[in-house]
């Protein structure tokens, strides 16, 4: 790790502290620590530094995103929306619309990604919100669903269809029309801020648009791009939760005594340990694969992306298990360090595209590449 990288992961420590379990129980983040973390471009640490952010490589972003998801999966999530964000702003909006909101998003703005909706999840090509030009304006109508991080947006980049394509729209989240209605005690991740967006005739210049009104892009290319960075962040913070439960039971199973020897001792409890080692390593593994793919820009990014998500979370969630298992009653109580992880794993299998959606596009990769 580099020296920059450990100071950047030491600071997060010392802000988040002890306070995790308190967020999770409150279901909420202190909103001056986000801009804090936004304004020192930690929370879209691969964005370029001419536009005010660190300019990590997607490895070293990589461990960082691991380091927060360690100490708090929700903070993890926000930091995976705004990247996501700021992903799609780089890779699709103009140089104008990059230097002024990638400037915002680094200077202590927060921003969410909309695409999910009632009807569209897994299916995002069942999307119904419309993007509509009507002169120097666009009007944006539709609902968006399970939006990470919305409560928090002063930006919500939203997909919808538009012209005989689809396109994105930086939209600031108080513009009359819209509507941001938090979900009531989520699973996991509590204190992300998922929330419920309404959009009702907003109306925005044409120059929201990234790339510009008039263009109509393909719907896949527009989610597969922002996709692609969130299953990243997402399979790096699998990585987080799994340390945060290595680090859990093997401590636990040093100290706690059963039957005149330690914990760690028993032939069954350290053949858990020994799987929730592999786990992370594996799952560090995938997501160092994928990372290097990415910064190399390698044909198969997209797919080692997917197999990083798919198996790291997957990992997370039966790693997350065997913790609670592990520890008993000591990791059983709400708030503790394992069992928030055992709920925020669980998430982990179904955001950024489903384990089921991750298994599909395997499949087809290896009917299509494999010999």
């Amino acid at each position: 790790m580099s020296d920059s990288l450990a100071e950047m992961s030491a600071t997060v420590t010392e802000l988040v502290g002890d306070r995790a379990d308190a967020w999770d129980r409150s279901g909420l983040l202190p909103l001056d620590l986000l801009r804090q973390l936004g304004a020192m471009g930690h929370l879209c640490a691969e964005v370029p530094t001419k536009h005010g952010g660190l300019g990590l490589t997607s490895a070293m972003s990589g461990e960082f995103t691991a380091h927060v998801g360690s100490l708090c999966s929700s903070l993890r999530s926000v930091m995976t929306s705004q990247g996501m964000a700021a992903w799609t702003i780089q890779r699709f909006g103009t140089a104008q619309q990059q230097a002024d909101y990638l400037g915002r998003l680094t200077s202590g703005r927060l921003a969410a990604v909309a695409f999910s909706e009632p009807g569209a999840g897994s299916d995002l090509s069942a999307m119904t919100t419309t993007i509509r030009l009507e002169g120097d304006e666009v009007v944006l109508n539709g609902q968006k669903v399970w939006i990470t991080a919305a409560h928090y947006a002063d930006l919500i980049v939203v997909f919808g269809l538009h012209e005989d394509g689809a396109a994105a729209v930086v939209v600031p989240s108080t513009a009359p029309g819209v509507t941001v209605e938090r979900v009531a005690d989520p699973l996991g991740c509590r204190a992300a801020g998922h929330s419920q967006v309404t959009l009702t005739d907003v109306r925005l210049p044409a120059e929201s648009v990234l790339g510009g009104a008039g263009v109509g892009l393909p719907l896949p290319l527009l989610v597969t791009s922002a996709l692609a960075y969130g299953r990243m962040s997402v399979a790096w913070g699998c990585v987080g939760i799994l340390r945060a439960c290595l680090s859990a039971t093997a401590g636990h199973a040093r100290t706690r005594e059963q039957f005149g020897q330690p914990l760690g001792r028993h032939q069954l409890v350290a053949r858990q340990l020994a799987e929730l080692l592999a786990s992370e390593q594996i799952a560090t593994r995938m997501c160092a694969h994928a990372s290097h793919c990415w910064d190399e820009g390698l044909p198969d990014m997209v797919i080692a992306t997917v197999l990083a998500k798919h198996v790291s979370s997957g990992h997370a969630a039966r790693g997350a298990a065997s913790a609670v298992q592990l520890m008993a009653s000591a990791g059983a109580q709400d708030g503790h360090v394992v069992a928030r992880a055992y709920r925020d794993a669980k998430l982990m299998e179904i955001i950024e595209g489903s384990n089921e959606m991750c298994q599909l596009l395997l499949a087809d990769y290896a009917l299509t590449v494999t010999p």
